[in-house]
Order: structure tokens, then sequence, then C-alpha cells
């Protein structure tokens, strides 16, 4: 019966996070579909609409016991302060680069993520790599090499979106704040800049939300709120019921669907130059997937 409850733990874990990845896969169409809108504009509207979707579901939740404590604490509020800024980086530098023809540049950002993680896990964690790490971390950069090399300049849209998605993954790794109550107090940090440059906008006549002629960019700019929280509602789901190795694995979906959108759909250039430079990265991840899963092996055998 435990063994049974075990495998549905696992499953509906695999469901959840699988959802998330196949949903953030397909974030360039939404974002295509409101090109219309600034990068600038979208990420105000985008913080404002997911802050009243998420206090609709703190209150339906009946989930806010947590607000008064955290506010009395100001390193907590800072890290928060700090992380929302990263997070807010992270989905400005993705809009503008979705809606300036650079989505095969983004998806290449978030394959380099997880390696970028074990970087910040050696100089900020002080964790010790093994020399299967090493190595993976070693052809990954003769990937962004020779990406620069043959581009005559660094992938910046790929690396800025790796930098400030990998720290903010590292301040909340160390914060004190679950997935929701986390996401929730980001959003409310970030509401007063956001909704005052909303409002800075409809003053000046410049408010797409109130003038455009088109419906469906106004629907889409409220749906921010749910396109946003949802998925991650449903990664942090998934990730306190499946093993990080079986995530790790997971976590790739979303740059793959990325990355065929831009080709199929969008029709970005992609030369033979820059396939090769993808597949030494890819390889890289692949080297990183098999040394983990190798050595979680390895320690419940000798468990």
């Amino acid at each position: 019966m435990k063994e049974h409850h075990s495998e549905q733990r696992h499953s509906a874990g695999v469901l959840n996070a699988t959802s998330a990845f196949l949903l953030w896969g397909l974030f360039p169409l939404y974002f295509h579909a409101i090109g219309e809108v600034p990068p600038v504009e979208i990420l105000a509207h985008r913080m404002v609409w997911s802050l009243l979707f998420l206090c609709i579901v703190l209150t339906w939740r009946q989930q806010w016991k947590w607000l008064p404590a955290v506010l009395r604490q100001p390193k907590t509020v800072a890290t928060f302060a700090a992380s929302a800024l990263l997070l807010s980086a992270n989905w400005f530098i993705y809009i503008w680069a979705v809606n300036n023809g650079h989505v095969i540049d983004a998806s290449l950002g978030y394959f380099i993520t997880p390696l970028l993680n074990v970087l910040l896990g050696l100089f900020v964690l002080k964790e010790r790599l093994r020399a299967g790490q090493w190595l993976a971390i070693g052809v990954a950069a003769t990937g962004v090499a020779w990406l620069t090399w043959q581009a005559g300049a660094l992938p910046w849209i790929a690396l800025l979106l790796a930098a400030t998605f990998g720290a903010y993954g590292l301040l909340r790794k160390t914060a004190t704040l679950a997935a929701l109550e986390g996401l929730s107090f980001e959003t409310l940090l970030l509401f007063p800049l956001a909704g005052g440059y909303v409002l800075w906008l409809t003053v000046h006549g410049a408010n797409t939300f109130v003038n455009t002629p088109n419906d469906v960019t106004r629907a889409l700019l409220v749906a921010a709120g749910p396109i946003t929280a949802i998925p991650l509602l449903l990664f942090a789901a998934g990730a306190r019921k499946i093993p990080l190795s079986v995530l790790g694995m997971l976590q790739y979906i979303a740059p793959t669907i990325q990355m065929i959108l831009g080709l199929l759909v969008f029709h970005e250039t992609f030369s033979k130059a820059r396939l090769a430079g993808f597949i030494v990265i890819w390889s890289a991840l692949a080297l990183y997937m098999a040394e983990g899963f190798w050595m979680s092996r390895r320690t419940a055998a000798a468990g």
C-alpha cells in the first residue's frame, strides 16, 4: 500500500513538473501574440495581474498568516527584494528576446542555466564539484566559446538569461518562504513600481491596455496573471514529489520547445556553425545528467 502511494506521488509529481515545463516552452507564442505592447509595459502588466491572481489564490486558500511575520524581518524582505529584481530582469530580457527575433538565443540561456547553477554552488555555496561535473562545465564553456567566435560576439541574451535565473534560483534556494508565498511577496514588492508605471502610462495616454482597439491583446494582458503563476505553482508541486535528478531531466523540455518554435514558427536562422555550438552544449548537458545518474545509482547501491 505504501509503495503504491509512493508511485502515485511520483506520477503526480512528474505530471505537474512536465505540465509546468510544457507551458513555459509555449511562452514565445504568448509574448509574440502581444508583440504590439512594449516589453517594459508587458513586464509591468505581468506583475500587476500576477499579484491580483495570487491574491485571489491566497484568499481562497486562507493563506495570509505568513505576511505580517515576514514584514517584521528586514533581512527576509531585502532577500526577496533582490530576488524580485532578478526575476523581473529575467522576464524583461526574455520578453525583449522573443519580440525581437531571438527565441533560439533565449532557449540557449535555459540550456546553460543548470550548468551555471553548478558554478554558483561552487563559488557561493562552497560546494565541491566532482570530476564529471568539471568536465561537463568545460565542454559547455567550449560550446559558448565556439558560438562567440563564429558570431563575433558573446551570446549576451543567453548568458544574461542564465545569469539572472541562476542567481534568482540561488536566492530562492536559501529563502524561507514556499513557492506560492514567495512569488506573492516578490510581486507585492514589485507592485508599487509596476502599478506606478501603468498609472503613469495611463495619465500620458500611452497605456496599450486602454488604447488598443484589439480586445484579444487586452484579454491576453489580463491573462498574464494566471499564465505567470500557474506554471510556477505546478513546478513547486512537482518538485516536492520527485527526485532532483528526474526534475533536472524534465527541465530541458521548455528550452527544447522554445528552440523548435524559433525554427519552425518564427523562422529564425540556424546555421550549421551555430548548430555545432548547440550540439557541444547539449553534449555537456548529457554528460552532466549521465554523471549525476551514475552517482545516484552508485550511492543507492552502497546504501
